[in-house]
């Protein structure tokens, strides 16, 4: 990366701001699964997870981000992938097997979903029961694969950019993510849908600019802003998103924000500034908040399943609320501990077999 005014961090604000988003997602399959209907809370509930499915966004733009400041000149393609193969696959391919030996159990399962799902290519596919086959969240784990295998190229092109010009391109790709909803305006409703929302190649778009919004960050360029303005800015993006027409709602909506949360977080971990994203709690939720991210929609499909949820008044619809987090969270954090640390450790740094000295002829 080319060197600049900030810093090396790990930045452990944005790790605190993921959990932040995977909560807005679980939220919104809470609210979309009708969990509150009938109980007279739902314009509540839609103001605050109405627009739930936009922290996939924040996520995209994070992963860009993070993987542009954390790489060092000389690391192998091959290293940068065996890197990201040791963070998403092994917690993906648990939780794979997990849904579909649920589904094989009770509705049954399509064999083309199940086996594009697991080896990410779902996203690829614009038929809704591929794409959101399986495990439904695990979709986005299909744009994010491709966002890895293209990032050791990408890097090298966000390295080039003069630093003179790093806001034009960070403005350029900005308007990309705005015109892609006008792009899909002629199509079908269920094709804008997915290459609006779900499409590798147009989601792409965010994590370029998380690529160079690191460069901006690390540069010294971006402005001084405090991290109560950027969250403010973030919130208000996120409830005003909600107002705009469906296409335009989920990703362009709230791409200018979610950016300026991203880079105002990471500006101010470099340079040391009150940070409520820092703490020892936010810091753990948000390590074990792609664990939670992936089976909390398992979480809530076995508890509808057995419980019928939905239509029993607020108070047990909110009393369901704690405990399904509850649930998700303690298997989350099993899920982190059993599955995700140990296969990261075995992943990265193999054990290879002692080599015997040379015997003496």
């Amino acid at each position: 990366m080319t060197a600049g005014t900030a810093p090396v961090s790990r930045l452990p604000s944005l790790t605190g701001l993921r959990f932040v988003a995977a909560f807005v997602v679980f939220g919104f399959h809470l609210h979309t699964g009708g969990l509150f209907a009938g109980t007279g809370a739902e314009p509540v509930v839609d103001a605050v997870f109405g627009q739930g499915a936009t922290g996939v966004g924040f996520f995209f733009l994070l992963s860009g981000f993070v993987l542009t400041w954390s790489a060092r000149p000389g690391t192998s393609a091959r290293t940068s992938w065996r890197r990201r193969a040791a963070k998403v696959l092994p917690n993906h391919v648990v939780v794979w097997l997990v849904a579909a030996a649920g589904l094989a159990a009770t509705t049954g399962v399509s064999v083309v979903a199940a086996v594009l799902g697991l080896f990410l290519l779902q996203a690829w596919v614009p038929v809704q029961s591929v794409y959101f086959g399986v495990n439904t969240p695990a979709w986005s784990l299909s744009c994010e694969a491709a966002f890895y295998a293209a990032f050791p190229l990408l890097l090298k092109g966000v390295n080039r950019i003069p630093r003179g010009r790093l806001w034009l391109a960070a403005g350029l790709l900005t308007a990309g993510v705005l015109a892609v909803p006008a792009i899909a305006m002629p199509m079908p409703a269920d094709l804008e849908y997915w290459f609006v929302y779900v499409f590798p190649v147009t989601r792409a778009l965010e994590f370029a600019l998380g690529m160079v919004l690191a460069r901006v960050v690390r540069e010294g360029l971006w402005p001084r802003l405090a991290l109560w303005q950027a969250s403010l800015f973030a919130v208000v993006g996120y409830v005003g998103s909600g107002y705009l027409p469906d296409s335009f709602s989920y990703v362009a909506g709230t791409v200018i924000p979610l950016a300026v949360l991203i880079a105002t977080a990471a500006a101010a971990d470099v340079a040391g500034a009150r940070s409520p994203w820092r703490g020892r709690t936010a810091v753990f939720l948000g390590e074990i908040s792609f664990a939670f991210y992936l089976v909390h929609q398992i979480v809530i499909r076995m508890a509808e399943s057995a419980l019928h949820l939905g239509g029993r008044g607020l108070p047990v619809a909110i009393g369901t609320s704690v405990g399904l987090l509850l649930v998700s969270l303690v298997a989350a954090w099993v899920l982190h501990r059993v599955v995700e640390l140990p296969a990261m450790r075995w992943i990265q740094n193999p054990r290879r077999p002692a080599v015997k000295p040379a015997v003496p002829a």
